[in-house]
Parts: C-alpha cells; sequence; structure tokens
C-alpha cells in the first residue's frame, strides 16, 4: 500500500462508494483534494478495481469445476466445486457475498479459492430480481443505494433453509465482503441454519436482532476504516451479551477493502492472506 497517498482521499472515495456521491460531485471533490486533474487521475488509477488482476485463480483451473447456478428464483449466480467433488451440493457450502457493486469477476475468482480450500462456493447475485448485475458499475452502485435490505437477507435465509430441509447434515458458511460483510452480519440473525460467518469489513446488523445468531462469527475490520469500525464495538457487546460465539480482528493500517487485490491502493497483502486464512481455518473447523 502507498502509504504517501493522502487519508482523505481514500475516506472521499470510500464516501462515494458508499453514501453514494454522484460521480461529479466526486470528481470535482477529488480534483480540488488532489491538487490537479492529473494527480486525480493518479489516484482513481490505483483505486478503481481493475478486473484484469482478478484471476489468482485461473477461471479454467482443472482442479475445479464452475456452473451457473440458482438456488432460487431471487439468487441466481455461479456455482464453483472441486472436481473431485463434482458438482452436487452433499456436505458443506460456502455462500460468497459480494461487495456494492455486485457479482464481478473479482469475487467468482474469491469463490475459486474458497473453492480450492474443499468447499462447494456459491457466489450469487444479489441484483438478481432487478435483473442481474450491469456491466456500468456506476449503475450498480446506484441499484444498491435503493435495494431492499430485508430481501436480501429473507432470500439468503430461505436459502439456508431449503438447503438444511433437504439435507439436515449439511453445514453452510457465508462469507462477504464490505456491502457483502453487513449481509453475513444481517443474514446470521435471520439464518438459524447458517453455521459460521465471517464479515470483512461489514456494518453490524440490528443489534436487537444479534441475540438471534448462532453461526460462530468472524468479523475482520482495518484499523483506519473509521465508518464501519464505528459499528464495531456496539456489535461486539450485543455478541457479547447474547452469548454468541465469536472472533475479532483489527488489521493495523489497512483500509476499507483491504482485501481486495483488484484495488492495489486499498489492498493489503499480509492483512489479506492473514484473514482469509482465519477464515478457512473457521470454515474447515465449523462446517467438517
Amino acid at each position: 500500500m502507498n502509504q504517501s497517498l493522502n487519508q482523505p482521499l481514500i475516506e472521499l472515495y470510500d464516501e462515494y462508494t458508499h453514501c453514494p456521491l454522484d460521480r461529479r460531485v466526486f470528481l470535482e471533490r477529488l480534483v480540488a483534494m488532489a491538487g490537479s486533474t492529473a494527480a486525480a487521475q493518479a489516484f482513481l488509477a490505483v483505486i478503481e478495481p481493475n478486473y484484469a488482476r482478478a484471476a489468482v485463480v485461473a477461471p479454467d483451473d482443472p482442479r475445479l469445476g464452475s456452473t451457473p447456478y440458482t438456488a432460487s428464483p431471487e439468487l441466481k449466480g455461479t456455482l464453483v466445486y472441486p472436481k473431485a467433488k463434482g458438482p452436487e451440493i452433499k456436505d458443506n457450502l460456502v455462500i460468497v457475498i459480494h461487495e456494492n457493486r455486485g457479482l464481478n469477476p473479482h469475487i467468482e475468482d474469491v469463490a475459486r479459492r474458497a473453492a480450492l480450500e474443499g468447499f462447494h462456493a456459491f457466489a450469487p447475485d444479489f441484483l438478481t430480481p432487478d435483473g442481474g448485475t450491469p456491466k456500468d458499475e456506476d449503475l450498480a452502485r446506484d441499484m444498491f443505494a435503493k435495494i431492499d435490505m430485508a430481501r436480501v437477507v429473507r432470500s439468503a435465509a430461505d436459502v439456508i433453509a431449503a438447503f438444511k430441509q433437504k439435507n439436515p447434515h449439511m453445514k453452510i458458511g457465508a462469507v462477504g465482503f464490505c456491502w457483502g460483510g453487513g449481509s453475513v452480519n444481517s443474514i446470521a440473525t435471520a439464518a438459524p441454519g447458517l453455521d459460521a460467518g465471517v464479515a470483512f469489513y461489514g456494518v453490524a446488523p440490528k443489534l436487537e436482532d444479534v441475540p438471534k445468531i448462532k453461526a460462530s462469527m468472524m468479523l475482520h475490520y482495518g484499523s483506519l476504516d473509521t465508518r464501519v469500525n464505528a459499528t464495531k464495538e456496539p456489535f461486539e457487546n450485543a455478541m457479547k451479551a447474547a452469548g454468541v460465539t465469536y472472533q475479532s480482528f483489527i488489521y493495523e493500517g489497512a483500509n476499507h477493502a483491504f482485501h481486495n487485490d483488484t484495488s492495489p491502493e486499498r489492498y493489503v497483502e499480509a492483512a489479506a492472506k492473514l484473514a482469509w486464512q482465519r477464515s478457512m481455518d473457521l470454515f474447515k473447523q465449523k462446517l467438517a
């Protein structure tokens, strides 16, 4: 991570992507803060996702199989699985939940990483009812600003319940990033069949719903991510009071989205790899 970059620029980008700001307003403020149009363009080049970097695991990796998958009419996506296991989901499943840009090549790559750990990995598109994730990221961001979170939570909880009804012995985990991290936290309050939930820099759910969580939770935070971190302590206090099993980690010097290796300015390799390994260890423990 380039420590010379002015932290306020990163915080402005975070405001743009999550509040959200109109892109014209964002660019005007960015140019003013960066000092010039050229400096603003240089900043965008290193912080905006570049999906050419998304293939950490090649889509045609011979160890894996991949297929479009319909979990429900509201949740279609991509299923990735170890070829040795085949496409039928029998024993364990990891649901990989995208950021507020929808199902994109980076999240499909993360699903492949989970599949290489031995899991069936389903990467759903929560914009399925709206026609699916568009190629235009700004349009996707605007769609997420209007998304019905009650629908998101209900659709995921229904899919988890359906899997459990079909096979009560199946173990199910969920891992999410940014918007998806917050979604994991909220889904955990509504899905008693979820065995393990991992939230990367996700905001807390409604605190009054925290006692409903049955899953073992793992939370990852970047120390510089003030927006999300403001929800950290109240969430942890609520879990302690409710007796929820959880682990929480904060990664010093890391910003929001530190795991996303398509955005080189925010990606922190050491933190990302450690958080991922901790997450996979949890799943191997709880989904066995």
